[in-house]
């Protein structure tokens, strides 16, 4: 499964949790935690396959668990007390920024140059293998990714999504990892985010097997169709249209959010 299919079906099955609770009157706190179900059951496929591959910088994931895990958590916590409306429209806003971190171009970073004392101490520097060889690189400003990921873990745990977008954000823009490792390492994290936060929905009984269960096996049914169609597509038109629908999708959810109409 590539990355760019990954990150259709994670937001597709967010997306899928958060409409069925606007359509059909379902408390949106359940819709949330039969999104955070199927974002471990995404996440736990493929981040075991880029782990193989020695793509996945595990030591980088690790550390920055420990900002993503507390603060999802809290996140889960406080989102009982928020009103569902102003949950849908930061729903649609992040749709909205995932869809422009989509059609984004990729820069690659990949360098030797000194990093800094704490990604030395903690030895998060590292390296993955290409085509051309193996490719090093160095990490930066460890301190801004790692306050970037406790916002991150506090999306994920309101609204029940893995935050990805926020993290290749902290990643690739702040620490300055390669684009395909932080991608990789921010799956790898997501299945680790979303199962701290799921803790608190399940002991509140918010994850009802009757919701998502149906969510879990429609998107898993999605990667499976995904994948064949992919290899037979091009990608950067899927890009475009999944931005397009998304886009429209978040500013309706957004819209209902604003109007009360949840």
């Amino acid at each position: 499964m590539t990355v760019f299919l990954f990150t259709i079906i994670v937001l597709f099955g967010a997306f899928l949790a958060g409409l069925l609770g606007s359509l059909t009157g379902v408390d949106i706190h359940y819709a949330i935690g039969a999104s955070i179900v199927s974002v471990i059951a995404t996440s736990s496929g493929s981040a075991a396959a880029y782990v193989k591959e020695g793509i996945t910088n595990i030591r980088i994931g690790m550390f920055l668990e420990i900002a993503t895990t507390i603060s999802a958590i809290l996140g889960a916590i406080v989102t009982i007390y928020i009103n569902p409306g102003y949950i849908a429209v930061m729903f649609g806003l992040i749709l909205l920024f995932s869809a422009v971190m989509m059609l984004r171009k990729k820069v690659e970073h990949a360098d030797n140059d000194d990093s800094g004392k704490l990604a030395r101490f903690f030895k998060l520097n590292g390296h993955y293998p290409t085509e051309q060889g193996t490719v090093s690189y160095s990490v930066h400003n460890v301190v801004g990714g790692f306050v970037m990921m406790f916002f991150a873990g506090i999306v994920s745990g309101l609204l029940g999504i893995g935050s990805g977008a926020l993290k290749v954000l902290a990643m690739d823009n702040i620490m300055r990892i390669p684009f395909k490792v932080s991608t990789t390492t921010s799956n790898f994290m997501m299945g680790v985010t979303a199962a701290a936060s799921a803790v608190v929905y399940l002991h509140r009984g918010q994850i009802d097997p009757g919701i998502a269960m149906p969510v879990c096996v429609g998107v898993l049914i999605g990667a499976t169709v995904g994948s064949k169609v992919l290899i037979k597509s091009k990608p950067e038109k899927l890009k475009l249209l999944f931005a397009v629908v998304v886009a429209f999708l978040a500013c309706q959810m957004i819209y209902n959010g604003l109007t009360g109409k949840l």
